[in-house]
């Protein structure tokens, strides 16, 4: 006797329950989610070993009606429904979507090929590996329709299958496949050749773009995602590769991090993407797992990611372990950080604007790291190629900064002004004009500090460290305490004094005759401290200079002028008849103006200045006019 399900011509729903299209009446229901199905028991107990068991165990197989409800059925009534269609010899589509489910289904109710060849157990797992897990649009699929029966693919393997197939699809040449890439889209074949206006080419993508498969993966839940870097993690992926691909994704679903990623959220879409719809996360649950994700590398856009991270965490309230390592991942790449994305707004019920207490527990981080942690590899997430070229100086001049950037902050209290400051050792700052600059800005916006606290403040400021512009503008500066206006000025001196000493040594030994230059290091410090002080020095060496050659000049005179006097002298006793002083002026070949005696004569020339006299007034005029200028000599 053949069995009804030949006789079927399908399948149609009333309400909750389907029946089957059969002349025999049905004499089984299976209830599965509140939906019942009104079938036959032979062409069940025929594929089914779980359907035949339970037969067997209720002892109603001769009953005319037998009842039966399926708890925790894979993939609800409609996978129930494709495998109760197999049962009766109706042809059943097999997709990416529904192969996870069907798959797990079929093992449900034990379709094995015990209870006949090419049953739906077999089948199953033939198209998935044959089909599946050999093309990437269709893994990615089958992944996201895979939450309904997670925990069951997971047992079977399924899921674990997927994530090695996309991983090794990753670290392949994507070119070699045919697989989808960004750059092209839809314009490409299923062979991967690309289309021109339909047609294809027959010309292949060339393109080697390592972040082709960043946009597909961002489809997945946030717990398949988590497992797929993971994957490609054990795999060896590079590291950079899989930042990238944490970056796309968290900014994907954290719309928050556009605003300072510069632009970079810009999305692209692939073949598969077209047919992919978004998958719904958690926030919250997103952010404190993808932490747990990020490589321990540094790089300049991966250090504005993690700022941008720190925002949002701090605005959705994540775990306090969350935000320890977001800032301690920050701190540990400080000195790549921008003035911009540090400064970030206070959330909570604080009343200043930028969350300094979050930025000074950053520094402190990166004072108590170790340089253990490395770049990404060049050429990749806008990396940091040069050598280690002073961080601490580049996080100090980063803090004046932001101090500079904060201190306009009305709330801001003088307390944290000075615990920023004091966040970095002494010797982390070459100059301290950054200091000077932001305690001027703080002091411009809170007029009602009194004198005290302005010279609290002030102690944190090495007068000694400010340039010489520094100090001109300080020694002016009305805002600052009359205490500190004197060191300013006490200190400006000093450093003059320093600085033409070490030129004064350096010139000395240009000048000795032979044998080896040395100089001390302290005094070499000090020559080349200040900039601007060396370049006074050097004004006033020029003008020693030319003082020298006046001097000169004056002695060869002087000489000439004596030599004259002889001469006439001379001339006056051997020729008593040409001793007047026009003849002797007309000899030695001068023109004097006509005068009434020699007498007046006599008279004016004992009364007109000596060119040495001219000499030393011009040289008292010159230490004058240097004593006005420094206030040294």
């Amino acid at each position: 006797m053949a069995p009804p399900a030949a006789k079927v011509s399908g399948f149609h729903r009333e309400g909750n329950d389907w029946f089957c299209t059969a002349s025999l009446p049905s004499d089984v229901t299976v209830v599965v989610e509140r939906v019942n199905f009104h079938i036959h028991k032979f062409p069940l107990i025929s594929k089914c070993g779980k359907i035949e068991k339970m037969f067997e165990e209720s002892q109603g197989i001769h009953e005319a009606k037998f009842t039966t409800s399926l708890e925790g059925f894979p993939g609800g009534p409609d996978i129930f429904l494709i495998a109760v269609k197999f049962c009766y010899g109706v042809r059943v589509e097999l997709t990416p979507r529904n192969i996870i489910m069907v798959y797990c289904a079929a093992d449900y109710l034990g379709m094995t090929d015990a209870y006949g060849e090419e049953n739906l157990l077999s089948k199953s797992e033939s198209f998935f590996h044959k089909t599946i897990l050999r093309n990437w649009k269709d893994c990615i699929l089958a992944l996201q329709s895979s939450d309904p029966v997670m925990p069951m693919a997971e047992k079977l393997h399924i899921i674990s299958k997927c994530l090695n197939s996309l991983s090794m699809m990753v670290s392949t040449d994507p070119s070699l496949f045919g697989w989808p890439m960004m750059m092209y889209g839809s314009l490409q074949s299923p062979g991967g050749s690309i289309l021109w206006n339909g047609i294809n080419t027959g010309a292949r993508i060339r393109s080697s773009e390592s972040d082709w498969w960043f946009e597909d993966i961002s489809y997945l839940n946030v717990l398949l995602f988590k497992r797929l870097i993971q994957t490609m993690e054990a795999r060896g992926i590079r590291s950079e590769n899989l930042a990238g691909a944490i970056m796309y994704y968290t900014r994907k679903y954290l719309p928050g991090l556009g605003r300072w990623q510069s632009g970079q959220s810009g999305k692209t879409m692939t073949v598969a993407s077209f047919s992919l719809t978004p998958a719904a996360v958690d926030q919250r649950v997103l952010l404190e797992s993808i932490e747990k994700l990020l490589p321990e590398k540094k790089g300049k856009s991966f250090c504005r990611f993690l700022l941008g991270l720190l925002r949002v965490a701090l605005i959705l309230g994540v775990n306090q372990t969350c935000k320890e390592s977001l800032m301690r991942r920050i701190g540990m790449q400080l000195e790549l950080a921008t003035l911009d994305s540090l400064l970030i707004p206070t959330y909570s019920d604080s009343d200043t604007l930028y969350n300094n207490d979050c930025v000074e527990q950053i520094v402190h981080h990166f004072i108590s790291s170790e340089p253990r942690i490395t770049s990404f590899s060049p050429a990749s997430l806008d990396l940091e190629t040069s050598p280690l070229s002073g961080p601490l100086r580049k996080v100090a001049k980063l803090m004046d900064s932001y101090i500079a950037e904060v201190a306009s902050d009305v709330n801001l209290k003088p307390g944290k002004i000075r615990s920023l400051a004091e966040a970095l050792p002494e010797s982390s700052r070459s100059l301290h004009d950054g200091l000077y600059r932001a305690l001027d800005i703080y002091f411009k916006a809170h007029p009602w500090l009194s004198e005290k606290e302005k010279e609290q403040l002030c102690n944190i400021i090495d007068y000694q460290k400010l340039s010489i512009d520094a100090c001109a503008h300080a020694s002016q500066n009305e805002r600052l305490p009359l205490r500190v206006v004197l060191q300013v000025l006490f200190f400006e001196q000093m450093q003059l004094r320093t600085a033409l000493a070490g030129c004064l040594h350096v010139i000395d030994n240009e000048n000795a005759p032979a044998g080896p230059i040395t100089i001390s290091s302290d005094m070499a410090g000090q020559i080349v401290q200040r900039d601007g002080w060396v370049t006074v020095v050097r004004e006033n060496q020029v003008l020693k200079v030319d003082l020298e050659r006046m001097r000169s000049r004056v002695g060869e005179l002087e000489e000439e002028f004596t030599k004259m006097k002889q001469e006439m002298k001379k001339v006056s006793k051997t020729h008593s008849s040409l001793n007047s002083p026009r003849m002797v002026a007309r000899r030695i070949g001068c023109k004097l103006l006509p005068r009434s005696s020699d007498a007046q004569a006599d008279t004016v020339d004992s009364t007109a200045p000596t060119p040495r006299a001219s000499v030393e007034q011009a040289r008292s005029s010159y230490h004058s006019g240097h004593r006005k200028t420094f206030s040294l000599f």
